[in-house]
């Protein structure tokens, strides 16, 4: 049975010019609050573009709408469901976590996929590597992380005050049983990389490149001056450098 990913589809502003996108968020945050509430749904939509909107399980107004597994495969084989209900091929916009999620969709689903633009990506996984003990601990007692990714992951995720943390870590529980490997399945479609040039989880945002360039897929890196991992997704520049990728037919 697949996830119910509370697909949204928001309607151009304007004629519509091309293919639908579809943006996906990132941990501890939401569709509302990652691309509604930071203006890309309006900047999209203004430029001719529909949006199509999901909430990853453990995040939304519902977070624990769906029943596990939540892991990756189950929610990229959710997403290729609700995609029925879509014209195809469409973009995809990741950030974060939803940046992981749109790497290996494009990948395995490259037929579905016309163009990408990841924010905020890395090689690594830390939400695979993330001491839930101690997450768990910083939750229920304020006792401080002593890992350092875990530390850096659970300081943006206390950053909105709505989120459900015993659905957050159910979710990371599912991510743990499949750790991301994005050398294991490399996407063909002309890909966007972008991150801040502040932002310590997307070190490592080059190894992706030096993938795509082995594999021949065309590609292009954006570093956005002073941002980082919470604020570099407001960034003008972000949203004129993606609508920019994504008009090339």
């Amino acid at each position: 049975m697949s996830l119910d990913l509370n697909l949204r589809v928001i309607p151009a502003n304007t004629e519509v010019s091309a293919p639908t996108v579809l943006l996906i968020h990132g941990f501890a945050s939401s569709s509302e609050l990652n691309w509604e509430r930071s203006g890309w749904v309006r900047h999209l939509a203004d430029h001719g573009r529909k949006v199509a909107l999901i909430d990853l399980p453990g995040h939304g107004a519902e977070p624990n709408r769906s029943p596990g597994p939540w892991t990756p495969s189950k929610i990229r084989e959710s997403m290729a469901s609700a995609l029925a209900e879509i014209d195809t091929p469409i973009d995809i916009l990741g950030y974060s976590l939803g940046a992981r999620l749109a790497w290996e969709f494009a990948a395995k689903h490259p037929e579905l996929v016309r163009r990408l633009v990841i924010g905020g990506p890395g090689s690594l996984d830390p939400l695979a590597a993330l001491a839930l003990d101690e997450a768990r601990r910083f939750v229920a007692t304020g006792e401080s992380i002593a890992d350092e990714y875990t530390a850096k992951v659970m300081k943006i995720a206390t950053n909105e005050a709505s989120n459900d943390f015993s659905a957050l870590f159910k979710l990371v529980e599912g991510i743990k049983d499949e750790p991301y490997d994005p050398g294991e399945a490399v996407p063909s479609t002309p890909t966007l990389l972008v991150a801040g040039d502040q932002d310590d989880l997307a070190t490592t945002m080059p190894q992706l490149r030096r993938l795509l360039a082995q594999s021949g897929t065309p590609s292009e890196v954006l570093w956005l001056a002073g941002r980082n991992h919470a604020n570099a997704v407001t960034s003008r520049e972000f949203k004129n450098a993606t609508l920019e990728f994504l008009s090339v037919s």
